[in-house]
């Protein structure tokens, strides 16, 4: 994490006002949480919509920050606490940040996507480890608040950063690479999160595309083949990094040419060396393309197939996406309750469709949500995805759920199908059909909690 005197800081940040008493203390971090404050903390107080941090700075001291940035024009700044005076809490953040970078001895992989940028982030993260010291963007720290906090927790020793960079509209993720400046760069797919924001999945793709912003020379961007919203864009853009790209059709630089799906994990082969079995330990072949982007990463940075192939093998994936879930009973639950498009759906009933040696395979879906005015035909469309003669019931959660009980009912048995607003009742039914030999898929997006049927079940 950042170490640094409170004299350079109020350099990287552009602040004022630090007494020349303070300016040799050294911070180590930096929160902007009270409650994870830790010992020798900057502590960087952010004003919300509903909170102003600098209301809890006796807070952040007694929980061990050695110093606060303040805004200039707040009231009140501590008077026993070094301070250093800034026009706005979270630009001097993401200045610090920004700076940190600048001097660090590190390579700066972006990843983002409509679906599967955290596992992507994940599996390139478990390749690149095999060779390099890496780091990677912990938990849902993505945005214009927590990539910059990733940043600040890199060891000075890192080699690698892997960042995942999330959005909501227009422009966040420009500023993203622009702050982090990545020497590689993924897009793993387009999707229809965001569509409520940005209105189409053209406009998606644009907003996807600004991470190659910051795109450093002699850099490379690993972008889905499959995807016309992308190759149709990214030969105009005039790069100045490699392009590679990656997915199902034999027209991409990396596809798979034999992928196997079992209970527990995934085998498959790939065209750039087939004498080589890979084995993936998640779930679904959606998750060989974030693969196959994360191994055109790792080549790029010269690992090796060998290399690779003990690097999934200690693969750790980032929980609720495609986590297998063992209950008390025996009861085979996959969790991937984290988020959910239609995109997202479809790659998880093809995954329940090809798994083998369970008596009945059962859906429990909830609301997608952020899908705009087409919200509801984009549910209704989702459940007639699903193939009755693979699934044995669908039951579903909540007000949007209830449309995708009824795309399903169009091929499906009415009792087949199960629609609630009560998890609680969810569960009772569900119960009442399950049975320890099954496997039962959980998905929706990360609002609807539909993680907590699982604790139910449990």
């Amino acid at each position: 994490m950042i170490n640094r005197t409170l004299k350079q800081v109020e350099q990287m940040v552009n602040g004022t006002g630090l007494a020349e008493q303070y300016e040799g203390i050294t911070i180590q971090g930096v929160s902007i949480d009270t409650r994870k404050v830790e010992k020798g903390n900057l502590y960087v107080p952010i004003q919300g919509e509903r909170f102003d941090g600098h209301a809890f700075v006796d807070k952040a001291v007694e929980n061990g920050a050695v110093a606060t940035l303040w805004m200039k024009d707040v009231a009140n700044p501590p008077e026993n606490l070094p301070v250093i005076f800034v026009e706005d809490t979270l630009s001097a953040l993401q200045m610090l940040a920004k700076n940190y970078r600048d001097q660090l001895d590190v390579k700066v992989i972006g990843v983002t996507g409509s679906n599967g940028k955290t596992s992507t982030k994940d599996i390139v993260t478990s390749l690149l480890a095999t060779k390099f010291k890496v780091q990677k963007t912990e938990g849902n720290f993505n945005n214009h608040i927590g990539l910059p906090l990733t940043i600040l927790n890199l060891e000075e020793n890192t080699e690698v950063a892997v960042l995942e960079m999330g959005m909501s509209s227009r422009g966040e993720i420009e500023f993203l690479s622009k702050l982090a400046r990545p020497n590689a760069a993924i897009i793993t797919n387009i999707g229809e999160a965001h569509l409520m924001d940005l209105g189409s999945r053209e406009a998606i793709a644009e907003a996807k595309l600004e991470i190659v912003t910051g795109l450093q020379e002699g850099g490379v961007f690993v972008y889905n083949g499959d995807e016309p919203l992308l190759t149709n864009r990214v030969p105009e853009m005039n790069l100045i990094a490699e392009t590679v790209t990656f997915g199902d059709a034999r027209a991409n630089d990396y596809y798979p040419t034999t992928v196997a799906l079992q209970a527990t994990g995934t085998h498959f082969k790939m065209n750039r060396d087939e004498n080589i079995s890979f084995y993936l330990p998640v779930l679904g072949k959606h998750n060989v393309y974030n693969t196959l982007a994360s191994m055109a990463i790792a080549k790029h940075f010269g690992v090796t197939w060998e290399e690779m192939k003990q690097g999934l093998v200690t693969l750790q994936m980032t929980g609720m996406r495609m986590e297998i879930v063992k209950t008390d009973s025996g009861l085979t639950i996959i969790n991937d309750a984290y988020n959910a498009s239609p995109t997202a759906m479809e790659a998880a009933f093809h995954l329940m469709n090809g798994l083998d040696g369970f008596a009945k395979k059962i859906v429990v879906l909830g609301d997608m949500l952020e899908l705009g005015n087409q919200e509801v035909q984009f549910h209704y469309e989702v459940g007639k995805l699903i193939d009755p003669a693979k699934i044995a019931y669908v039951f579903t959660y909540g007000k949007l759920g209830a449309q995708i009980a009824e795309g399903a009912k169009i091929n499906f048995p009415i009792e087949r199908v199960k629609a609630y607003d009560n998890k609680e009742e969810l569960v009772k039914e569900l119960q009442a059909v399950v049975d320890v030999r099954d496997v039962v898929l959980i998905k929706a997006s990360r609002g609807m909690k539909l993680e907590e049927v699982i604790t139910m079940l449990k």
